[in-house]
C-alpha cells in the first residue's frame, strides 16, 4: 500500500519535493540534509544515495522514475480488482439469502397495480380478457341503465364478452336480487351466444372481475375511477373461492330463472329490506347494499310499513320481528 508522508502520498510530488527534485536534476545531486524537508523523494525513489559519498543524494532519471510510479499504480489497481472479486464472491451467497427473504414482500408489491381513470381500467380489463381461454367470473352490484358512461360501458363489455364466449370460455356473473328484472341485463344476455350464466343474491360484494383465475380487478375508490389489478396467486385464490361459495348460494337468473317465492304477500326484496332494517341500516345503506337508488329503497320501505301496519320507523322494526317474515326466508 502507498503510505503518506507530510500529508500526501509518497507517489505524489509536493511543491517542496518538486523544487528539490528539479534542483537535483539540474545540479546532478543535492545534500541529504536538504532532502529532510521532502522525505517522499527518497521513498518514491526519485533520489538515491550517491555511490561513495553518503552525504549526497543523486536524482533518478525522470523517465525511469515515472515508469516505476506508474507500475506501482497499476499494481494497486490490480490488487483492488482482486479485492473486488473476492468481496463479490463472498457476498454472492449472502445476497441470495436476502433475495429469498424479501421475495414475498416484493412479489406482493409487483403483483398489485393501481389503475387510474376509466380508459386505463377498461384497457387493462380488455387486455386481460383478450388473453383469456377459460372463464370470466364477475360480481356486479349495480348496473347503470342511464347515462352515457353506463351505455358506452355496456356496449364495450358486450363485445369483449362475446369474443371470450366465441373462444369456448364461459361467463358466470352474480347480481343482487334487485336486478333480476333489469331490462338492460336481460337484453344483454339475450344478445350473448355461448355459455353465459347469471345468478342473484340478496346482497353481493363490491364489483369483481376475475379472468381465468389469474388476474382480478376490484374498485379502489367509491367513484370507480381507480381500480386494483391483482395477480398475486394467494389473493386470486381467495377471491375465486369467495366467488364459488357465493355462486352456490345464489338463485339462478339466466338462462333458466328460478322464481323467488312470495310468502304471505312479502316479496324477497321486501324480506331483504326488512332484515337490513332490523339490523339498523339507514335508507342510504340499504339502497347501496341491495343495488337500489335511495328513492326506490324508500318506496319499498313504505310499502313494507303499509303491509305491516307500521306508523313509525321504530314500530316497523318491532312489527318485522313480531311478524316472523324473516324466519320464513327460503
Amino acid at each position: 500500500m502507498t503510505s503518506e508522508v507530510h500529508g500526501h502520498r509518497t507517489d505524489e510530488l509536493c511543491a517542496v519535493g518538486t523544487e528539490l527534485y528539479a534542483r537535483a536534476l539540474r545540479d546532478g545531486r543535492v545534500r541529504d540534509v536538504d532532502a529532510s524537508a521532502a522525505p517522499c523523494l527518497i521513498q518514491a525513489g526519485l533520489l538515491h544515495p550517491a555511490v561513495g559519498d553518503p552525504g549526497w543524494l543523486e536524482a533518478t532519471g525522470p523517465a525511469t522514475a515515472l515508469h516505476r510510479l506508474l507500475r506501482g499504480i497499476e499494481d494497486r489497481v490490480a490488487e483492488e480488482r482482486r479485492r473486488e472479486e473476492q468481496l463479490a464472491a463472498a457476498f454472492e451467497p449472502l445476497l441470495r439469502i436476502a433475495e429469498r427473504r424479501t421475495a414475498p414482500a416484493d412479489s406482493i408489491t409487483t403483483a398489485i397495480a393501481l389503475l387510474g381513470g376509466i380508459e386505463q381500467i377498461n384497457a387493462a380489463i380488455t387486455g386481460a380478457m383478450a388473453e383469456a381461454t377459460r372463464e370470466l367470473l364477475c360480481i356486479q352490484p349495480h348496473t347503470h341503465q342511464h347515462g352515457t358512461r353506463g351505455l358506452e360501458g355496456q356496449t364495450a363489455s358486450l363485445g369483449r364478452d362475446q369474443d371470450l364466449l366465441a373462444r369456448g370460455a364461459r361467463i358466470r356473473t352474480l347480481y343482487p336480487h334487485t336486478l333480476r328484472h333489469s331490462p338492460l341485463i336481460r337484453a344483454r344476455y339475450e344478445q350473448l351466444r355461448g355459455d353465459a350464466q347469471a345468478r342473484t343474491l340478496d346482497e353481493v360484494t363490491d364489483r369483481l372481475i376475475l379472468v381465468d383465475r389469474t388476474v382480478a380487478f376490484i374498485p379502489a375508490d367509491a367513484e370507480r375511477t381507480l381500480a386494483l389489478e391483482i395477480r398475486h396467486p394467494t389473493l386470486i385464490s381467495f377471491l375465486a373461492t369467495t366467488f364459488d361459495r357465493l355462486w352456490h348460494l345464489a338463485t339462478p337468473m339466466y338462462p333458466d330463472a328460478v322464481h323467488l317465492p312470495v310468502i304471505d304477500g312479502i316479496t324477497p326484496r321486501q324480506r331483504a329490506i326488512a332484515r337490513l332494517l332490523v339490523e339498523g341500516h339507514t335508507d342510504t345503506s340499504i339502497a347501496d347494499r341491495l343495488g337500489l337508488n335511495v328513492r326506490t329503497a324508500r318506496l319499498h320501505i313504505a310499502k313494507l310499513a303499509a303491509q305491516l301496519g307500521s306508523e313509525s320507523r321504530a314500530q316497523l322494526g318491532y312489527l318485522i320481528g313480531q311478524s316472523g317474515i324473516l324466519e320464513q326466508e327460503p
